[in-house]
């Protein structure tokens, strides 16, 4: 029986696995909405005490990313032009995370676990890196899911496995809604034989007069 009550039951497994393609497609289309609004990433420097920050934002088109320098922080979103430095999408060869990134290796980061999981660099042309160190673990999760995205790669975040099992659970209820108290078998039923004539079927070139 198809039912709420049974989510490990093999119809209801074989739905949600034909509604994961939907629900990571619109995870994808969420993640690049929020890198073209663009994110402000503090800069991480053991030789100045003082805050610096930079802005970083996709274009509409997704296939540039604008960032530069800002004096203060800001939440509010920068405009294109403001950022002087950009890195074309497709001269990104690879994202790295953790402990892996050039800014990482610096003699001491290696022992601040917070940023190790804020961590995360874009290795762009040949040997050139874009480091970032994310304000929060959520726009770490924002940020390399869409990147990932931009490159044809799997997101993998945690948000991303969130999200997924709470929007493929919310549309797995709203298609049952109509089917509470209706017993649905595990197995599709029989198909018929074919009927011994097919007399019953209307001619539609016969003329009437």
């Amino acid at each position: 029986m198809l039912s709420q009550d049974d989510p490990k039951s093999r119809p209801m497994l074989e739905l949600r696995e034909k509604l994961q393609p939907e629900v990571t497609e619109l995870i994808k289309r969420q993640r690049l909405n929020r890198l073209c609004e663009g994110t402000c990433f503090r800069k991480i420097s053991a030789r100045r005490r003082q805050d610096k920050f930079w802005y970083c934002r996709l274009s509409p088109n997704h296939k540039v990313l604008h960032y530069g320098d800002i004096e203060e922080f800001s939440q509010g979103q920068i405009s294109h032009d403001s950022l002087q430095e950009k890195v074309t999408v497709a001269d990104i060869k690879a994202v790295i995370t953790g402990k892996d990134c050039p800014h990482m290796r610096e003699k001491g980061a290696l022992k601040n676990k917070e940023l190790l999981e804020l961590a995360f660099s874009i290795l762009h042309n040949s040997d050139e890196y874009l480091n970032f160190i994310a304000p929060d673990k959520h726009e770490y999760c924002i940020w390399t899911d869409g990147l990932n995205a931009l490159l044809g790669k799997e997101m993998t975040s945690e948000l991303t496995k969130s999200d997924m099992d709470t929007l493929v659970t919310m549309e797995l209820k709203l298609r049952l809604l109509d089917l509470e108290n209706i017993q649905i078998p595990d197995v599709p039923p029989p198909v018929p034989k074919e009927p011994s004539t097919y007399d019953f079927v209307y001619d539609f070139t016969q003329q009437h007069t």
